[in-house]
């Protein structure tokens, strides 16, 4: 999608800007391609910089109740330097590479309801200009893919996802926010678990895979939060299928109150941290959509994101 703006700090006769992405998804870590488009006005400018910023809308809890907002999370800046004549077009290709902690949006084509946009900043005679979202499609990495297949092979199906405002303590987090992904559960643990979530914190030697059980009480015990971590190679090659399944036997045996301390070997415990949440978590980077692929994704989430960018621009 090609998104066009009058430079607004210049007024008439500014020079515009287009921002173009290479068609098809990416992937955390990888490369983001495209090009800057510009078309000079009725005079000459000094184009000082252009600055691709990346932007994610994320929930944040608080005192009374939950917000969403706009988080930038990383910037570019992709050219700049140079004089653009009187109605001069010129294309600025650029290539940069994704944090490996970017949410994933989509898995088999099917939006997972998570909102990322690349938003483009001009710099021009001092003065700064910030033109429309261009949405961005992140996909699964292999590993990622591969242990949420594994997931809908066990009989887990997709709920929904989202990016949450805050820190998961006792990991090397990068960005501001964690995706969760939240499952429901296969016949197998329906009796012991309302809902499972997973969470990837990728880099680039390896992903840790958080996983949280909502677990169900009993007739003489309430329900508890258990979690548990483990460590996975970006290239590795298992039986996926019977290691998640062993992931969440190990899982559902944890005997952990919600916001206690959770025992993990030699692991330091892990606690998510933002405004109004202490409670404790699981944790990672990036996508899932089992039950996606069957068809639950509703077309009202395809309108939310279309809302999102519609908003953002009506702001700007």
């Amino acid at each position: 999608m090609v998104f066009k703006r009058l430079l607004g700090s210049l007024g008439v006769g500014g020079p515009t800007v287009d921002t173009v992405l290479d068609p098809g998804p990416v992937r955390p870590g990888g490369a983001l391609t495209g090009r800057v488009r510009l078309e000079g006005g009725q005079a000459g400018f000094d184009i000082e910089g252009i600055t691709l910023e990346l932007v994610a809308r994320v929930e944040a809890e608080h005192e009374e109740g939950e917000r969403e907002g706009t988080v930038a999370f990383e910037r570019f800046t992709v050219g700049g330097g140079f004089r653009l004549a009187e109605g001069e077009e010129r294309d600025v290709p650029f290539s940069v590479s994704l944090p490996w902690e970017t949410p994933v949006t989509e898995l088999y084509g099917q939006p997972l309801g998570i909102v990322l946009g690349v938003r483009t900043e001009l710099s021009v005679a001092g003065a700064k200009d910030k033109g429309d979202l261009d949405p961005l499609t992140v996909g699964p990495l292999p590993v990622q893919e591969a242990v949420l297949e594994a997931f809908g092979r066990l009989g887990f199906g997709f709920r929904s996802a989202d990016l949450e405002y805050g820190r998961i303590g006792g990991t090397g987090q990068q960005l501001p926010f964690y995706q969760e992904i939240e499952i429901v559960p296969s016949p197998e643990y329906a009796d012991r678990v309302n809902e499972v979530e997973v969470t990837f914190l990728a880099g680039p030697g390896g992903m840790e895979v958080v996983l949280e059980a909502d677990r169900r009480g009993g007739l003489l015990s309430g329900g508890h939060d258990a979690l548990t971590r483990f460590t996975v190679g970006l290239h590795d090659s298992r039986d996926w299928t019977a290691e998640v399944d062993g992931w969440m036997r190990e899982l559902v045996e944890r005997r952990a109150s919600h916001g206690s301390p959770v025992p993990y070997g030699s692991h330091a415990d892990h606690h998510r941290s933002g405004p109004g949440v202490g409670t404790a978590v699981a944790a990672g980077a990036a996508g899932l959509a089992v039950g996606v692929v069957g068809g639950m994704v509703a077309a009202e989430v395809v309108d939310e994101i279309g809302d999102f960018f519609e908003g953002e621009e009506e702001e700007e």
